[in-house]
């Protein structure tokens, strides 16, 4: 296997794809956030965390209700809102950059590309035995037209043996 350098250059992130790409994205990422959050609140509710705070709290004549229920839609607002946010942020990155690299001209990529030397099968040569010539057009020119501008006759082609 033969390995060589090879640079690349990206020039355009077509926006649409980064549109979809990051929706997907940050919608999943939302996800995580949102259930990530819930199950660490039912795990602070299991161990009654948040009716110590607010016992603490009341001791410095503050009120404080865990609303669950309140904690969660606010969560779930933020998600949307940093989801909705943070594609629109990477749509217009991907617009800035395809403006800036029509100026700079991209960015440059160096990347390693493997090669797998397959040995080819040599033809058996056979000396004893040696083909007659044949008289036969070239068949790898069929329907293309040489130098002259003249076109090549694309008929099959029969190999007649010399006698």
């Amino acid at each position: 296997m033969a390995v060589r350098r090879v640079r690349r250059v990206v020039r355009k992130f077509d926006p649409w794809t980064v549109l979809k790409v990051s929706v997907v994205l940050n919608a999943i990422g939302g996800l995580i956030f949102v259930l990530g959050i819930w199950v660490a609140w039912s795990l602070a509710i299991q161990r009654g965390i948040p009716d110590k705070i607010s016992e603490i709290l009341a001791d410095f004549s503050i009120a404080f209700t865990a609303d669950g229920e309140l904690y969660f839609r606010v969560v779930v607002f933020f998600a949307i809102v940093l989801a909705v946010g943070a594609t629109g942020l990477m749509t217009l990155g991907a617009l800035l950059y395809n403006l800036i690299s029509d100026m700079v001209g991209g960015v440059e990529v160096i990347v390693l590309e493997e090669t797998y030397n397959v040995a080819q099968p040599q033809p058996v040569q056979s000396s004893s035995v040696q083909p007659a010539p044949a008289r036969m057009r070239p068949a790898a020119n069929a329907g293309a037209v040489n130098g002259s501008g003249d076109e090549v006759d694309t008929e099959p082609v029969r190999v007649i043996p010399d006698r």
